[in-house]
């Protein structure tokens, strides 16, 4: 009879082991047996963590915000251009790291209080910069939801950063759309170059919201 001893099954343990699949089997192909299986031990034992697919996906979305706060370079001296610069900059970089990373964090509920803490900063900061709590809002919604939909589309092209999903080739793209000449030049703007492209349009969305609501 083996006395090794195994490491105790936690919610944490069970997390990290699907963020590590996701990037294998990807979204569709996560499921709680797989885990299981890579967790030696039985499906029903995540039951114990998890009534369901969802519950886990939150907790999975909830280490990702927990790795991605401990990477964060925001500062106490950053202005909220910099902070909105700064925190989707790192939302992107940390949603990228994982295969439909989007998908999962953008479909999820985190647990815990973890995340109010920095919103109460980011919320802070905006307000103490002459934001009403309704712009600070607004603002800070406005600029995840922009990185969120970018890197949703960015990872139906691009699953990881070094894999492209067949059928997105943009020559012949334009071949096929020959009739169409500005649609078809247009690829490259639109399936090329996601980081210069990321940045454009989050540079206009804090342009954005400093001409709407006319702050310092």
């Amino acid at each position: 009879m083996s006395t090794e001893r195994r490491t105790p099954l936690d919610r944490k343990r069970v997390a990290d082991t699907a963020l590590r699949l996701l990037n294998e089997v990807g979204l569709d192909g996560l499921s709680l047996r797989a885990i299981a299986k890579e967790l030696d031990v039985k499906a029903p034992a995540l039951y114990w963590h998890f009534k369901d697919k969802q519950a886990l996906l939150d907790e999975m979305a909830t280490e990702m915000y927990r790795r991605m706060v401990a990477d964060s370079p925001v500062t106490p001296e950053d202005t909220w251009r910099d902070r909105l610069l700064k925190s989707n900059r790192g939302l992107r970089d940390a949603l990228l790291g994982y295969r439909d990373g989007a998908r999962v964090f953008s479909g999820s509920r985190f647990t815990g209080t973890l995340h109010a803490v920095e919103m109460e900063r980011t919320l802070r900061l905006f307000t103490e910069a002459g934001f009403t709590l309704a712009q600070a809002v607004r603002a800070t919604s406005t600029s995840y939801l922009y990185t969120i939909g970018f890197v949703t589309e960015e990872q139906g092209v691009q699953p990881l950063p070094d894999e492209r999903r067949a059928g997105y080739d943009v020559h012949e793209r334009a071949r096929l759309m020959a009739d169409f000449p500005l649609s078809a030049a247009a690829g490259a703007e639109i399936f090329e170059d996601y980081g210069r492209h990321f940045e454009e349009g989050l540079d206009l969305v804090v342009a954005g919201i400093e001409a709407r609501f006319r702050t310092c």
